[in-house]
């Protein structure tokens, strides 16, 4: 009889790997997100053994790891050429991740913020796309994705995937966007069922849609300005 092991019961190299899946990154200790890198230790010693070995090499500072070279981290047993420069490209990226600096996210205030958001994206496109907006609860944007590409008259949306990204993304409202290539201003009675359709499924899962604009090089059209919504 086949028997459900616990993550106990898993391998230890395994364990760092499941626990970000079921607990997420911020549960994990650096020798934990270290071992994911690596992948696997040595015939006597864990992936997470050796790297809390490497880490107290450096006094467990990640500053001073991320200086090590090839050579150095290849002094390890169990540490190749691969896993060394798999360690240093990562603390590299942190590294550059920490340098830049942070990007104020978009407040959404009105039909023309979104204008202004979305048009260099879509507003010239030969063909349409329909993208969403996805929001804070303080109305600024945390994330926007591309639903669906088109042709030139029009493009097919999957409910489910604005919204199973929403829960992704933990928003709490939505914006609805795409362009009409032919400029022009006016929404679709496909349009309007699609909007019509999207407020509902919001509706039902707490997740507020707030507006649909229509997008084109020099203009665009708010449902909710025009009363529509």
């Amino acid at each position: 009889m086949e028997q459900n092991l616990t993550i106990k019961n898993w391998a230890e190299d395994d364990q760092p790997r499941e626990k970000l899946m079921l607990k997420g990154k911020q549960v994990l200790s650096d020798a934990e997100l270290i071992a994911i890198l690596i992948g696997s230790g040595s015939r006597n010693e864990s992936a997470v053994e050796l790297s809390k070995r490497i880490l107290a090499s450096v006094d467990n500072n990640l500053n001073v790891l991320g200086k090590m070279s090839i050579q150095q981290l290849m002094t390890f047993k169990g540490i190749g050429e691969a896993k060394a420069i798999s360690i240093i490209a990562a603390t590299e990226l942190g590294r550059r991740r920490k340098d830049e600096e942070v990007v104020e996210l978009k407040k959404i205030t009105s039909s023309k913020a979104v204008f202004d958001v979305m048009q260099p994206i879509i507003g010239e496109l030969p063909h349409e796309e329909f993208w969403v907006l996805y929001l804070n609860n303080a109305n600024k944007v945390i994330y926007k994705s591309q639903i669906s590409k088109g042709g030139i008259t029009g493009t097919v949306v999957d409910v489910r995937i604005v919204f199973k990204i929403a829960f992704e993304q933990n928003a709490v409202g939505i914006i609805l966007t795409h362009n009409h290539p032919s400029g022009k201003l006016e929404a679709s009675d496909a349009d309007k069922t699609l909007t019509r359709e999207l407020k509902l499924a919001g509706n039902q899962l707490s997740i507020s849609v707030l507006d649909h604009i229509i997008i084109t090089e020099n203009g665009y059209f708010s449902f909710q300005d025009e009363n529509i919504f």
